[in-house]
């Protein structure tokens, strides 16, 4: 699994469907089969390491398992002055990886399980048919976009590649709406029956730091909870102790900022 960069003539000005099956023809006994990425040749790095991205563009690492899809996806990118296309000896340093795929398979998943040890990257899947299956495995994966692939004109792929970049996620309406039908079963049942939340803070702790933001105090915090004011000093203690916290006030200071309480 291989990253991918542009494989255009730089001299060339402009792309046409000729260009593309030509390319396509001379390379055809380089065809990848499933699962196998495909490796920039070093023409490719040459061009590719030419020259830095100037402010502003998105550093960006491709990753296709065919050339089909690795042309496509180039041919989407490289007229793009937001963009800078990597090669694999850069592609570490990319803001943002695509993966381009048919559909979520083994192969994928072990790709997207290694890019998310990068934690300077943000990963985004643009691909063909999305089965409802997978949406727990693009969590597990850390994939932060998603875009189908009957969808990727060049607008919305900038987009999506700048959107990664600002810290933002981008996901089609209806696998929205599955994420937040998902994460409200599991709140409802695996964490709720255990009294956790999806915060850092159990619903126990965060109705305590509530109550101190209101101003209550130990006695009064343990009346309000039915638990002994050793029990609200423990509570209050480890709370503090595992998010580092130096007293009760930034206690609720980092609930607050954090949407916790």
């Amino acid at each position: 699994m291989t990253t991918i960069t542009d494989t255009t003539n730089s001299t060339t000005s402009s792309t046409t469907s000729g260009t593309v099956n030509s390319t396509v023809n001379s390379t055809a006994n380089r065809t990848a089969t499933r699962g196998q990425y495909r490796r920039p040749d070093a023409a490719q790095r040459r061009t590719a390491a030419s020259g830095g991205a100037p402010g502003g563009r998105v550093s960006v690492a491709v990753y296709a398992e065919d050339l089909i899809l690795q042309t496509g996806m180039i041919h989407q990118l490289r007229v793009r002055p937001e963009i800078e296309l990597l090669p694999e000896a850069e592609a570490d340093r990319a803001q943002v990886s695509l993966v381009v795929v048919d559909m979520v398979d083994e192969p994928t998943v072990q790709l997207l399980h290694r890019l998310q040890r990068n934690t300077s990257t943000r990963t985004g899947l643009v691909v063909g048919f999305f089965e409802s299956g997978a949406l727990q495995t693009m969590i597990e994966c850390g994939v932060a976009a998603v875009l189908r692939r009957g969808e990727a004109d060049q607008d919305r792929l900038v987009h999506l590649v700048r959107a990664m970049a600002n810290g933002e996620g981008v996901l089609p309406g209806d696998l929205l709406g599955k994420l937040l039908d998902h994460v409200s079963s599991l709140q409802r049942t695996v964490l709720d029956p255990r009294g956790l939340t999806l915060s850092t803070l159990t619903a126990r702790e965060a109705e305590m730091i509530r109550l101190v933001s209101e101003g209550c105090d130990t006695a009064e915090i343990a009346q309000k909870t039915s638990y002994s004011e050793r029990t609200v000093k423990n509570v209050l203690h480890e709370v503090a102790t595992r998010l580092e916290l130096r007293n009760r006030a930034h206690a609720v200071g980092y609930a607050m900022r954090h949407g916790l309480i």
